[in-house]
């Protein structure tokens, strides 16, 4: 088993490797677990047969870091990491921040603002003529035209900014394998690499986005049935037209049919459709690779993302709600694609047998904790719906969370597990229509808080995130309270709410203010709202509309943001969230 990828040429030479197929680089430590992307496709790939490196948080003033293992054969492969590195590096007050939880010991300043922009030149000056392909959250969520909070202004797509002749938008692996098959076959044929790609190679690979000239986008609107975006200078006229440019991604995304093209000056975006989701198998296979759950040596200091996360397991991709200002719709899909049982069972068998394991799984979720398994019975490419769930669950889309309690079941019935946890968040309006799951939930795998996301309490601000109506979280507070007494445990829900939302006035805080102190909760997880670029909510921040194009208030200026927040957050003699007195 290889215990890591190489990270330098001492590494490529115990593996008698003289040279690399593929470079990856990332903002993030490599730390070789599932829940790191960079290590995810370096796995995959490696399974695939090719020979991968990573360069992790290479230094950005000089070409050493990125060059230290020679030119790859096919291409460079870079990522901003786990977040996108404005946000990772800024607060909602775009405050400087601290500390970094994907960096050795916690620190700032690893990686540069940026970054995806930052790498991408570096490739280009370290190994002239390699194709540059970027992805990760950064790279998808600005594929297109997007509002930029920390400039406070409208930018071009990052393909066009960054210069790489690809962008891989989602969840990568198939098109990352398709994009290095490609080029394996050119590199074989002749090694013409860059005629080839002038000739458009790696147009067309699903999930991806490929700039072409105004003249050819203009045939391919011609002769093709694919979708105009607004252009960015469009945009830049008329900012009320960047939520109907984003609104379009968002169905791509979900529908799956159809390719969307963005012009911008002289060039233009071409997005093809989304790629499809690993199917069961495969991501049964993907999960089983030899991942050691442990930060790479070189590493100086723990990491402290992989320490909430090193015995994890992740049970589905995909979320189903398509919350407003949520990035995992827009990246992951609406569509769930889950692990077998089986799977996850194999799984936590080989955790038990980590060096470093002490008997506890400390999550057992995904992008929602118990939306595994649930299927849509429709036709996602017929659905007008822009979420499975709001204002009420679709007839079609069909949870399975007494499957689900049954799995955690399982997973606690292991030899040598002695706790089993779900730290990720539940959709409370599915959790309240099946007791039995919320009831085996609050038994046995509650450690002492549960995690809801009511967000707010006002309607029409719910229904502007695209959550649920607040009488479904009472619902379910209820129903958690009742049971929690019945099993003669101490619970709590910790609530997260967002404060300075579009369309939310100081009026609209003061009530759920209000509903927090009949409760006497203290909120313990308050975010001041942040339009994360590509997201709808990002749309209505910046152009003052709602989606159905109504005018709506936007607390824009920091002064108002800070004002709402302390509305929340300010002092009081109230006791901890959930607890009663």
């Amino acid at each position: 088993m290889q215990d890591f990828l190489p990270t330098g040429t001492s590494e490529m030479r115990r593996l008698g490797w003289r040279e690399l197929d593929v470079l990856l680089v990332t903002g993030d430590a490599y730390v070789d677990h599932p829940s790191f992307g960079a290590a995810l496709l370096g796995r995959w790939l490696l399974h695939a047969g090719f020979r991968v490196g990573i360069v992790a948080q290479p230094g950005w003033t000089a070409l050493d870091d990125m060059a230290r293992m020679g030119r790859p054969r096919l291409c460079v492969g870079l990522t901003a990491g786990s977040l996108d590195s404005m946000l990772a590096h800024y607060t909602a007050f775009r405050k400087k921040r601290t500390d970094d939880a994907y960096t050795p010991g916690g620190s700032a300043g690893a990686r540069p603002n940026r970054a995806t922009l930052v790498y991408a030149t570096l490739a280009r000056q370290a190994f002239p003529g390699v194709p540059v392909v970027i992805g990760g959250i950064e790279a998808s969520m600005r594929r297109a035209s997007h509002y930029d909070f920390w400039s406070d202004a409208l930018r071009r797509s990052i393909l066009l900014d960054s210069k790489a002749d690809l962008l891989v938008y989602g969840m990568g692996e198939r098109a990352i394998l398709d994009v290095c098959r490609r080029l394996q076959a050119t590199a074989t044929a002749n090694g013409e690499m860059r005629t080839a790609l002038r000739a458009g190679l790696l147009h067309g690979i699903p999930g991806t986005a490929y700039a072409v000239s105004g003249r050819d986008a203009a045939l391919m609107w011609a002769q093709t049935c694919a979708w105009r975006l607004p252009s960015h200078e469009e945009i830049e006229a008329e900012p009320d037209r960047l939520m109907e440019a984003t609104l379009m991604l968002e169905r791509q995304v979900h529908q799956g049919t159809f390719a969307t093209i963005q012009a911008s000056g002289a060039r233009a975006v071409v997005f093809t459709p989304p790629a499809a989701p690993l199917a069961t198998a495969e991501l049964d296979a993907l999960y089983a690779l030899p991942f050691t759950r442990r930060a790479h040596p070189g590493c100086k200091g723990p990491v402290p993302a992989l320490e909430s996360v090193r015995f994890s397991v992740t049970t589905h991709r995909g979320c189903a709600g398509g919350c407003t200002f949520c990035s995992l719709a827009p990246h992951q899909g609406r569509q769930i694609a889950s692990r077998s049982a089986e799977s996850l069972l194999a799984e936590v068998r080989e955790l038990t047998r980590h060096s470093l394991w002490k008997g506890s799984v400390s999550d057992v979720g995904g992008p929602s904790a118990n939306m595994w398994n649930s299927a849509c019975r429709g036709d996602p490419a017929a659905c007008t719906r822009v979420s499975c769930l709001v204002p009420a669950p679709c007839p079609a889309f069909k949870p399975a969370q007494t499957e689900l309690a049954r799995l955690l079941d399982s997973i606690a019935a292991i030899q040598g597990v002695r706790h089993v946890r779900v730290a990720s968040g539940i959709r409370h309006d599915l959790a309240a229509r099946e007791p039995a799951y919320l009831r085996r939930l609050i038994r046995r795998f509650v450690g002492g808080q549960l995690k809801l996301a009511p967000e707010h309490c006002r309607e029409h601000v719910l229904a502007l995130m695209r959550k649920p109506s607040f009488e479904r979280f009472e619902e379910c507070v209820r129903v958690f309270q009742r049971l929690s007494r019945q099993s003669g445990k101490e619970q709590y829900i910790v609530p997260y709410l967002i404060s300075a939302f579009p369309g939310t006035t100081d009026a609209d805080m003061r009530e759920l203010r209000k509903w927090l102190d009949r409760r006497h909760w203290r909120p313990q997880q308050v975010q001041c709202f942040i339009p994360l670029p590509g997201t709808v909510a990002a749309a209505m921040y910046f152009g003052g509309l709602a989606p159905d194009g109504s005018r709506i208030h936007v607390p824009r200026t920091d002064a108002e943001r800070l004002r709402q927040h302390h509305i929340l957050i300010g002092p009081t003699g109230r006791t901890r969230s959930g607890r009663r007195r």
